[in-house]
Formats: structure tokens, C-alpha cells, sequence
């Protein structure tokens, strides 16, 4: 077991995809958990499995909300910061976006200062740095965002190193890239993983917008977390910016036909649309600095994949949905 020199977390987004399995992976290790969630996205579903831990409190709070999310701070020692608003939903809400992702995590970090917090583990993103102008990416490449998203979250992070100079605030921030597994929202606002397994399981053609040539670093939770709870035991990830990116390099074209491949569905048609705005068409990801902490990305493409059909089609199946 790992030697966790922390009693109380702190997971914002702790009811969302990624925070409940942090969450999860805390408790696992013995630890005190405090899930801040305002369940716009989250889903009370992926707490159930622990809501009856003794160590784990649900509160159901808006990480804009200063005055109410002070008052879970105390006793506090850690914090993994994941809400953030989602990149699939800041074109409809540019401001609600900025809220969350900026003045939300403005708000974490204060309280953190305040509170005499050990660590901050800050959930960010790879829309950060925009269309690549070099390959492979690591985390020097200039930060040029093309979305809505990737501005607010790269504010975020910005407001994270800024603490960590000005007090001192222990700080490590985690771009992630294209993050899937169970849990993961699956309506047409959530992840392609698990919309195409849905759309699959529902009979209906697959969308792609754009040709499909667009590559993406398809990376496993599991993987996800344990970056997560490497980075908050090691002293020399203090103040550093990791990408956290499997290196797995896959088009949603090949995502597409191998999913339909698993469910038994190749006849199944593929319909193309336009393009995304502030869509970027290739990652190309440098995870070395994150592996030259010993960290080893375990789930391989297919083994992941296979984890979240099996998930979403036992759902479907206890939901009458299919």
C-alpha cells in the first residue's frame, strides 16, 4: 500500500467521472474524503458504491460559491481540485465557463492558502496548448488555446503557479488528454468513447464531425488517478506542470470501427458533420516527464475500452435502456 502522508481529502467534481474514482482510490487508501459537487454534470450514481464509508462526506456545493465552500475546508490537507466546466458545453455558456474554471478554482486555492492546505493536485487540461506547433508536445510547448475551454482552464493553472509563488502553496497540475472509462457521461454532451458505445448499443448511425482523421491520446482513469496519487506523495512534484497522456495514439475514425467491431456492428452506418469549432485535429503527447517519476501508464487501448462497453452495457442492461 502506498504510504500517504495525508488524512483529509478534498476532490471537487467528487460526484463527476474522474473525481468519484479519485475519490474511490482515497478511500481504498484509508483516507477521510470531503466529495464537493453542485451535480449539474456529477452524478450522486457514482458515489453509490461508498456513500455508506463513515469517512465519506457527499455536500453538495458550487466551487463558485466562496462562503459556502469555506466551510469545508477545515481540517483539510490535501485537495484534488477536478470540477471544472466541461469543453463540450463552454460554447453554450462562455461565462459560466470562465466562472467555474477560473474564478472556481481562484476560490480553491485561496481557501487552500487559508486553511494551511499541504497540497493542491490541479486538474487541467491539453486544450492548454492550442494547435501544436512542434511534435511531440511537451510541457514547454507555448499555450496557445483555440477554445473557450482551454482559455479558462489554462487561467486556472495560471492562478495555481501564481499561488505556489507568492505563498508558497504546494501545487502540481495534471493536463489531462481525452480521459475515458466507466463512469464517464455518455449523452451526446460527454466523452466520444462512451456516446459512440451508446449510440452503438442504441441502434443508431455514428456521428464523427470532421473526416475522422483527428488523433487523440485515448487515456485510461485508472491510469488517471494513480498520476494523480503519485504526484501528491512525491516532494519534487511541487509547483510542476505534468502532461498526463498515454501516449496512445488513436483517430476517431479507428475508434469508431473498433468499437462497432466489439459490439458486432460493422454494417452499422458512420455519418460525418462539420467540423468543431476550436477542434484540434492531432495530439501528438511527450509524457516522459511524467514517466521519469517511475509513473507507467498500465491500461492498453484495447483493455480499456473493453472495461467501458462492459460497464456501459451492464448499465443499459439494469436500466432497461437497451
Amino acid at each position: 500500500m502506498i504510504n500517504f502522508p495525508y488524512h483529509r481529502a478534498l476532490v471537487t467534481g467528487g460526484a463527476g467521472f474522474i473525481g468519484s474514482h479519485i475519490a474511490e482510490e482515497l478511500l481504498s487508501l484509508g483516507l477521510e474524503v470531503i466529495s464537493i459537487d453542485n451535480y449539474l454534470s456529477g452524478k450522486r450514481e457514482n458515489l453509490k458504491d461508498f456513500l455508506s464509508n463513515s469517512k465519506f462526506k457527499e455536500v453538495n456545493c458550487d466551487v463558485v460559491n466562496y462562503d459556502e465552500l469555506k466551510r469545508y475546508f477545515d481540517g483539510v490537507d490535501i485537495v484534488f481540485h477536478e470540477a471544472a466546466s466541461k469543453k463540450t458545453v463552454c460554447l453554450n455558456d462562455p461565462r459560466r465557463d470562465l466562472e467555474i474554471n477560473a474564478k472556481g478554482t481562484f476560490n480553491i486555492l485561496e481557501l487552500a492558502r487559508d486553511f494551511g492546505v499541504k497540497k493542491v493536485v490541479h486538474a487541467s487540461t491539453g486544450s492548454v496548448y492550442g494547435e501544436a506547433i512542434s511534435y511531440p508536445q511537451n510541457e514547454h510547448h507555448p499555450v496557445h488555446p483555440t477554445s473557450y475551454y482551454g482559455v479558462s482552464k489554462l487561467a486556472g493553472e495560471k492562478y495555481a503557479m501564481a499561488f505556489a509563488k507568492l505563498y508558497n502553496l504546494d501545487v502540481t497540475v495534471l493536463r489531462y488528454f481525452h480521459v475515458y472509462g466507466p463512469r464517464q457521461e455518455y449523452a451526446d454532451a460527454g466523452g466520444v468513447v462512451p456516446i459512440f458505445i451508446r449510440r452503438i448499443l442504441q441502434n443508431q448511425p455514428i456521428l464523427i464531425f470532421g473526416d475522422g482523421t483527428q488523433q487523440r491520446s485515448f487515456t485510461y482513469v485508472k491510469d488517471v488517478v494513480a498520476a494523480n496519487i503519485l504526484v501528491a506523495t512525491l516532494p519534487e512534484t511541487k509547483n510542476q506542470v505534468y502532461n498526463c497522456a498515454s501516449g496512445i495514439k488513436v483517430t476517431i475514425q479507428e475508434l469508431a470501427d473498433k468499437i462497432k467491431q466489439s459490439l458486432g456492428r460493422r454494417e452499422l452506418p458512420i455519418e460525418y458533420k462539420d467540423w468543431v469549432l476550436g477542434d484540434i485535429k492531432l495530439f501528438d503527447i511527450d509524457n516522459s516527464k511524467l514517466k521519469q517519476l517511475g509513473f507507467e501508464f498500465k491500461t492498453n487501448f484495447d483493455s480499456g475500452l473493453s472495461e467501458t462497453i462492459y460497464w456501459l452495457k451492464k448499465k443499459f442492461e439494469n436500466d432497461s435502456y437497451v
